[in-house]
């Protein structure tokens, strides 16, 4: 009773507390649910980016997951695809090498006799190699035989100079031109002109007058005075040179001393020459069919030619020729599908284990 009583008393404060609350609640209510809903609305991001998150690692593992497994799955079939194509490659190199083994032996065997051919190349290289040292030393005989005939016509002409230039011997009074007193030693001319025989001219022989085909407006005098001297003094030339020079028969013309038929003529001669020249008298015609059918033709340094021998005279592979007869030279033993046909169980099953 005391209390409700405190309580009556004061009635009037607590309207006024309660108005003066009420009222401070007015004016915070918006402020505070403005506030409510900016934590609502984080903490609800919160929440949404989280699950996102969470979804997404799920995602990555599941992706991760199958594209290991479609990876792995696409290795194995290339895995596969490369194994049985090393099969394939290394069964048909085994089958080249047979091939090419069977094929050699069948031809040394019953087609080409290896030791014969190497026999012939070898005495052909021994003929070829005597023929070269003959043609050596016929070369260096040609041409010690040109030396000598180059150092005689040399020495010939050297004499003949030094007939001709004998005027310039020295004498006892005069040194000549070759041996002159300031050299130890007389010139090699000087020598030359001490060892040989002056030149002695001689008078042109005379000609008769039929022989002469000069015309008569060219005709020289007959009638000439006699020489001062029977020798000519200084460096002449000899007389029956001058007077051929000096009277010498008209030289015809390019078209007068030229035949007609002088191109006929100079194309039968070439036409000799190449045919003189030639290997064989039967040339090689491209894009013809003279070559088809034709024997082999023997060597020129060789007894023995080198050609196909006849069955039935001295070797082995002419044995059995009536089993030969229907054999092809080469002949495929398997093909590579015929490997895939008989291996394939085997690739298939390698492709498993692997």
């Amino acid at each position: 009773m005391a209390a409700l009583l405190q309580l009556y008393t004061q009635i009037n404060v607590i309207k006024e507390e309660y108005y003066t609350r009420n009222r401070i609640a007015e004016e915070n209510r918006q402020r505070e649910h403005d506030a409510a809903v900016k934590i609502q609305s984080w903490f609800r991001g919160c929440q949404v980016r989280a699950y996102l998150s969470h979804i997404h690692r799920q995602a990555t593992v599941i992706q991760k997951t199958c594209r290991g497994f479609a990876a792995r799955q696409h290795f194995r079939e290339r895995l596969k695809t490369a194994y049985f194509l090393m099969k394939i490659h290394f069964y048909n190199k085994m089958a080249v090498k047979i091939q090419q083994r069977w094929r050699g032996y069948f031809v040394r065997t019953y087609v080409h006799n290896f030791y014969a051919r190497k026999r012939y190349l070898d005495e052909l290289a021994k003929k070829n190699g005597q023929i070269r040292r003959e043609l050596e030393e016929l070369a260096e005989q040609q041409r010690k035989e040109r030396e000598r005939t180059a150092m005689e016509k040399e020495e010939k002409e050297k004499y003949t100079q030094a007939q001709r230039l004998h005027f310039l011997l020295s004498t006892k009074q005069c040194p000549g031109v070759f041996n002159s007193p300031f050299r130890q030693e007389p010139d090699e001319m000087e020598l030359r002109l001490r060892r040989v025989k002056p030149v002695r001219t001689q008078s042109a022989p005379k000609e008769p007058w039929h022989l002469n085909q000069q015309p008569l407006s060219l005709q020289y005098n007959k009638d000439k005075l006699p020489p001062i001297h029977k020798t000519p003094q200084g460096p002449f030339r000899p007389a029956v040179e001058v007077q051929q020079q000096r009277y010498r028969p008209l030289e015809p013309s390019l078209r007068v001393a030229t035949s007609i038929t002088a191109l006929e003529e100079a194309r039968e001669e070439l036409r000799r020459q190449e045919w003189r020249t030639r290997l064989i008298d039967q040339p090689f015609v491209p894009f013809s069919k003279a070559q088809r059918n034709r024997r082999y033709e023997s060597l020129l340094h060789t007894a023995s030619p080198y050609q196909q021998e006849e069955y039935g005279k001295k070797h082995f592979r002419e044995e059995d020729q009536d089993q030969l007869k229907g054999k092809q030279p080469f002949k495929t033993v398997f093909t590579s599908c015929q490997v895939f046909e008989k291996y394939g169980r085997l690739y298939s099953n390698a492709g498993k284990i692997v």
